[in-house]
């Protein structure tokens, strides 16, 4: 039996967009175009995050593991943290390795903190189109209600038949807009919360990371008597 309802419902939904005026059709059409690319979205910041997640911690074992921390023998590059790593040690070479004074040893800090930032920036590209599928769509949704709507109203009062099946059809397509605008918002909003989450971790790991860092510079590489 439910084999043969999805049929039915999909039928519906299209007698129901086919009822539905042009702009109605022209909004659906955006917002249907609108899931696409939050979906997408989704899926790939999702394996982004998920790789940087897992090549980070793989990279805080092996640098906490190593006799010297500016030993680069090993390279995780989906790491966002080997970034901050390997600018931080091309800083080093430039100050002139050892014996760094406090003003070197912040000018090291000051790369560490640019790289992180930007790789920051990396994590986040992509999460305007999740915002702005979650406030705008519902709304995209709503006017093509309401255009809906006063078009079908309009078109009752110039026909002069003031009966339910004569605007019911118009109505229906109508709020099929506000349905299909939730059906964009609902699922954007939670994959906007959950990679918001994910990239939260991520941020505050990685400026852990510079600070221990900039110890580690600090201990190895520090002028004596700074």
């Amino acid at each position: 039996m439910n084999g043969t309802l999805v049929p039915i419902h999909l039928g519906n939904v299209m007698y129901t967009f086919s009822e539905s005026s042009m702009p109605g059709k022209v909004i659906v059409m955006i917002l249907f175009a609108s899931s696409i690319g939050a979906w997408y979205v989704m899926a790939t910041k999702m394996i982004q995050l998920s790789r940087a997640r897992s090549g980070s911690n793989r990279f805080l074992e092996q640098f906490r593991a190593k006799a010297t921390p500016f030993d680069k023998s090993v390279r995780i590059p989906e790491s966002p943290l080997n970034a901050i790593y390997e600018s931080g040690c091309s800083a080093v070479a430039t100050e002139g390795g050892d014996n760094l004074t406090m003003h070197q040893i912040e000018s090291v800090r000051a790369v560490v903190d640019r790289v992180m930032a930007d790789e920051a920036l990396c994590l986040e590209d992509g999460m305007g189109l999740l915002a702005t599928a979650v406030s705008a769509c519902p709304f995209l949704g709503l006017l093509g209600t309401v255009w809906g709507v006063m078009e079908a109203f309009g078109g009752m009062a110039a026909s002069g038949a003031a009966t339910l099946s004569a605007v019911a059809p118009g109505i229906a397509g109508a709020l099929l807009t506000t349905v299909v605008g939730l059906l964009v918002a609902l699922p954007s909003a939670i994959g906007y919360n959950l990679l918001t989450s994910r990239i939260r971790r991520l941020s505050v790991q990685m400026d852990n990371f510079s600070q221990e860092f900039i110890i580690a510079v600090q201990l190895h590489f520090g002028a004596a008597g700074e």
